[in-house]
């Protein structure tokens, strides 16, 4: 059975200390003793280690040894239009676990009115929304989710592959990912979808419309499909790659 994990701000001499709320969550759910083990990840490296002690809404974890990296999968970088927010916080934790980079919220020309003041105040929340996530799914590190900006400010973003999400793209999305590696930029559209002058000016500025199938979907399954395709991607062409490779879970 897989060791939960942990995040942790650091690691020195050889110890390290949870707080906050997975501090909480080992106390009190958990309900953990002294000499457990639990894996540790400080964002850079992965450590297997035991509970040494307790300290006022915190636990100290003595390190036992470093353990292997696991692969963090494609770097996909999810743009993600501003929906209801039980839709949009239900979309950051499975964008967590289907293994988004990063993923920043996006005022479009169909966003609710209100929905950029209101998202700022939620940072905060949504950041632990994809901390718990994270751990829970045994990440490395935490997807970070943004603050909010607007459609045309992303447009001219440099990364490897840009790819707008549209009911009415020219050619369904595996047919134009391109080969994996690379920072991959998935556009994923609001309620009601892109406006023509949205899609015109993603178009000029060299984005590729990518379609899902036939069906119309909601906003956050399609943007969650488009992970799973791209994920998905990126593991198989590993797996032909390195197949002798076990870190690749």
């Amino acid at each position: 059975m897989a060791r939960r994990l942990f995040y942790v701000h650091a690691v020195h001499g050889g110890r390290a200390i949870v707080d906050g709320d997975s501090a909480a969550h080992l106390r009190r759910v958990l309900r953990v003793q002294a000499g457990q083990k639990y894996e540790l990840s400080d964002g850079e490296r992965l450590y297997l280690a035991e509970i040494a002690g307790f300290g006022l809404g915190s636990v100290e974890f003595s390190i036992i040894e470093q353990l292997p990296p696991r692969s963090p999968g494609a770097c996909i970088i999810l743009y993600a239009a501003l929906l209801k927010f039980d839709r949009f916080e239900w979309m950051i934790e499975k964008a967590t676990e289907l293994g988004a980079g990063r993923l920043v919220p996006l005022v479009t020309a169909r966003s609710e009115a209100g929905l950029e003041k209101a998202a700022l105040k939620r940072l905060p929340r949504w950041n632990r929304i994809a901390e718990e996530s994270g751990q829970q799914c045994r990440r490395l590190r935490a997807m970070p989710v943004a603050a909010p900006l607007h459609f045309a400010s992303v447009l001219a973003a440099p990364h490897s592959q840009r790819l707008l999400l549209d009911e009415d793209g020219t050619a369904p999305l595996l047919t134009i990912l391109r080969s994996v590696p690379g920072e991959i930029a998935l556009l994923t559209g609001p309620e009601g979808g892109w406006t023509a002058p949205e899609r015109i000016a993603a178009r000029d500025a060299g984005w590729l419309a990518a379609t899902l199938g036939q069906s119309v979907l909601r906003a956050e399954t399609a943007a969650l499909a488009a992970l799973s395709l791209v994920q998905g991607c990126f593991w198989a062409q590993a797996a032909r790659e390195n197949p002798s490779d076990k870190n690749l879970d």
